[in-house]
């Protein structure tokens, strides 16, 4: 007997999936995040699954992980204290940054302060020329001193980043290895490894965010470890990439910056696995937890993936969550838009009278006022029990009894009376604001993107997410929603639907005519070599990896380029993917290739869906009243059991679906059907 086990941690509830490949049998678990110790949390939901499964640890052979434990610490400020090392006259390239603002006209728009001071960032006796070519050879001694200098700083870690170390790596690697020697135990992270990409500021930027976060997320995930080893689990422990693969504990500890954004690739990576099982290819998928709401988008079956993020700038940011405001990773991350609006998202009244949600959440501890854990600041969730929509008595499968009077007494107080609103019209009030800034996100993840939202199937999950979706698709025009099975535990169970995936680049800067074929084949060789090896060494068979390659390409004289697959007519290809993406193409403008880009991806095996029995609906359990406001008020609503709920069975709006992890709400005027293997489907009414 084996199992797989998934866990995705998030910032109000951590949510595991344990898979019985001998029988199919699916359990899951869902529990309080600790941000105290999140391994706690881990393990809670770990065991848990184990128990409800009926299996015994050692039956665990494959555990898959999801963390924001890296963009945390970022956030936070909780990093490791590190040293930056570079070429002589370059230190202060932290503080210089680039001459870029999230906000244009903003006077008191203050730049993120660099993640190492200038204090500790020194630089080192050596220059290399843009083509790789010595100009003035490493002077070891300024190395050594560099390294005596940090001894005394106390550094954790230190990141290197030496000019046009991306075309000769050779003084880089030097370096590291005086420092290895000067600085025994203090983790090196080079940038001609992090991140072997022109453009210095980005490599420099990617390497130090790389440095500050290895020793946080090196112990973070030696604990977890630790602690599947205390329960009797010997399985490997993967880790969840922010470009939708995996890759093992020991990768991730060294090269964590490519988790910055682990957590939410999950769903997009989940959503794209329903969507080939479906024959739906293009989806918008909308995950809502506790703590923010993120609309990611799959075309053509393949989730959009940019090379250009801000990690720690949602913390601050407004709708659109990804903004100029943080440091800047030049890492694959799956594209997405992230925006503080959860079902913990804290509803408050601004000084010029105007009510507010979001972006600070009441998280796990408090968490919302109906918890009874303390918190006093009305929530999201707090509206969605007030209106009804949630079972006080049935949350987290009833586990959690929810307060419904102490969030009715929150919103009147804080909300309610300094508006001059009645308890409704607030609660109602919270959630229209919310489903506004949500609706903006799609737009956002689609629209600017050059896509039409209503084109697309919307996917939604996570446990608030069912909850809004219908209004959410009403609002945006688009035609179908679809919630998953066990949709609060959705992002876990894609983490079981995900291959081992290495991202690796390498500058080439030519024209198109004057490329060398063989110059381009060696590149993809010797990136393809080292790929096959890190598979190799994760145990995956040669037969079961597969190389996908990329060229970035851009006119003559742009500063940004776009990635198209390798192969023939490039320039054709180029000129019909700018012009998507930008509205225009210019096919009499020379075209040039900035680099080359391998993901070496290692097949695992997915688990099948599983298929339900077909049958007519069973009567309700319950009938409650629930505010809408198409409605014109409270009306009596139909409340269904979906462990109940066969394949084909079909529900008239209102109604309400409830299951241990998610509520399901179906509006006026909606209905909603099960497919075959227990989807639910909600269109407009006929």
């Amino acid at each position: 007997m084996t199992a797989r086990v998934a866990v995705d941690i998030g910032g109000t509830f951590t949510d595991a999936t344990l898979i019985d490949e001998a029988t199919g049998h699916v359990a899951i678990a869902k529990t309080l995040t600790t941000p105290a110790d999140p391994s706690e949390g881990f393990m809670a939901a770990v065991e848990r699954a184990v128990r409800e499964a009926g299996v015994t640890a050692r039956d665990v052979t494959f555990v898959v992980h999801a963390t924001t434990v890296a963009t945390n610490a970022i956030i936070e400020g909780k990093v490791a204290r590190s040293g930056f090392v570079t070429t002589e006259g370059f230190r202060d390239l932290l503080e210089i940054g680039r001459q870029v603002r999230p906000t244009l006209y903003d006077p008191q728009f203050e730049k993120p302060r660099p993640l190492v001071p200038r204090d500790r960032a020194v630089g080192v006796v050596e220059r290399l020329g843009p083509k790789g070519e010595v100009l003035t050879p490493l002077d070891e001694r300024s190395v050594r001193d560099a390294a005596a200098l940090l001894a005394r700083e106390r550094v954790e870690s230190v990141a290197v980043c030496l000019l046009h170390a991306y075309v000769n790596p050779e003084h880089e690697r030097r370096v590291g290895e005086i420092l290895a020697e000067e600085l025994p135990g203090v983790p090196v992270s080079l940038s001609s490894e992090v991140a072997p990409e022109f453009r210095e500021y980005l490599r420099a930027s990617t390497t130090v965010i790389n440095a500050v976060v290895r020793p946080v997320v090196g112990r973070y995930l030696e604990r977890i470890e630790r602690r599947l080893a205390e329960a009797g689990i010997g399985a490997k422990l993967l880790v969840m990439q922010s470009s939708g693969g995996v890759f093992g504990a020991d990768a991730a500890a060294r090269r964590p910056v490519f988790m910055v954004e682990s957590g939410p690739a999950a769903g997009v990576i989940a959503a794209a696995h329903l969507g080939a099982g479906i024959g739906r290819p293009d989806i918008l998928s909308f995950d809502m937890g506790g703590t923010t709401a993120k609309v990611g988008l799959i075309r053509d079956g393949r989730p959009s993936v940019t090379k250009d993020y801000q990690v720690g700038a949602h913390a601050g940011a407004g709708i659109g969550g990804m903004s100029l405001a943080g440091y800047p990773v030049r890492t694959p991350v799956v594209d997405l838009v992230e925006i503080g609006a959860g079902g913990g998202s804290i509803a408050w009244v601004d000084s010029g009278g105007l009510l507010r949600v979001g972006p600070r959440s009441a998280g796990a501890d408090p968490g919302p006022v109906c918890y009874r854990r303390g918190g006093v600041e009305p929530t999201v969730t707090d509206a969605n029990v007030v209106l009804g929509r949630l079972n006080p008595s049935y949350f987290l499968g009833g586990e959690l009894e929810l307060d419904v009077d102490a969030a009715r007494r929150a919103i009147e107080e804080r909300c309610a009376r300094p508006l001059g609103l009645s308890l409704v019209e607030a609660a109602n009030g919270i959630v229209e604001i919310a489903n506004a800034a949500m609706v903006n996100a799609l737009h956002l993840i689609s629209v600017q993107r050059g896509y039409d939202p209503r084109d697309f199937l919307l996917v939604a999950f996570g446990g608030a997410g069912p909850v809004h979706a219908n209004a959410l698709a009403r609002d945006a025009e688009m035609p179908t929603v679809l919630v998953p099975r066990s949709p609060g535990i959705f992002s876990a169970t894609g983490l079981l639907a995900t291959d081992l995936k290495r991202d690796a680049a390498r500058t080439i800067m030519r024209r198109l005519e004057e490329l060398d074929p063989a110059e381009l084949e060696h590149a993809f060789a010797e990136l393809e070599r080292a790929g096959a090896e890190e598979m190799a060494a994760e145990g995956v068979a040669p037969d079961r990896i597969e190389f996908v390659r990329q060229l970035d390409l851009r006119y003559v004289g742009q500063s940004y380029e776009l990635t198209v697959p390798a192969g023939d007519d490039l320039p054709a290809r180029f000129h019909a993917e700018h012009d998507r993406t930008y509205g225009f193409s210019a096919e009499t403008e020379p075209v040039e290739c900035v680099g080359v880009r391998l993901q070496t991806v290692g097949r695992i095996a997915r688990p099948p869906l599983r298929t339900l029995e077909r049958g007519d609906a069973p009567p309700p359990k319950a009938t409650r009243r629930v505010y809408f406001a198409e409605a014109g008020g409270y009306v009596d609503c139909a409340v269904h059991d979906r462990y109940a709920l066969p394949a084909g069975a079909r529900l008239a709006g209102p109604a309400v679906v409830e299951e241990l992890d998610s509520t399901t709400v179906v509006h006026p005027s909606y209905t909603a059907r099960v497919d075959d293997v227990g989807n639910i489907w909600i269109e407009r009414s006929p």
